[in-house]
C-alpha cells in the first residue's frame, strides 16, 4: 500500500492530469498578474529613484570631503 506521498507522486507525474491542472490555473494565474503588474511597475519604479536618490547622496558626500577627504574637490581662491 502506498503513502500519501507517493500517491500524489504518482497523480502529478501523468501527463493528462499536468495538462488538466494547467489549463485550470492558466485564468487564475493571467487574473493575478493582471492585479498586480501596476504595483509591480510602482516598485521597479520606486527603486530607480532610490538608486538614483543614494547615488547623488554618495556623490555630495565625495564632493565635500566627508567620505574621501583626499578626493576633495578644492576651489581655486586667490592668494596674495
Amino acid at each position: 500500500m502506498k503513502n500519501f506521498r507517493e500517491t500524489c507522486i504518482d497523480f502529478f507525474n501523468n501527463e493528462e492530469i499536468r495538462k488538466e491542472i494547467k489549463a485550470l490555473l492558466k485564468p487564475l494565474t493571467g487574473l493575478i498578474y493582471n492585479e498586480l503588474y501596476v504595483y509591480v511597475w510602482i516598485i521597479a519604479i520606486y527603486n530607480i529613484v532610490l538608486v538614483c536618490l543614494l547615488i547623488t547622496i554618495l556623490l555630495l558626500l565625495i564632493r565635500i570631503g566627508w567620505i574621501f577627504p583626499g578626493v576633495m574637490i578644492k576651489k581655486y581662491t586667490d592668494t596674495i
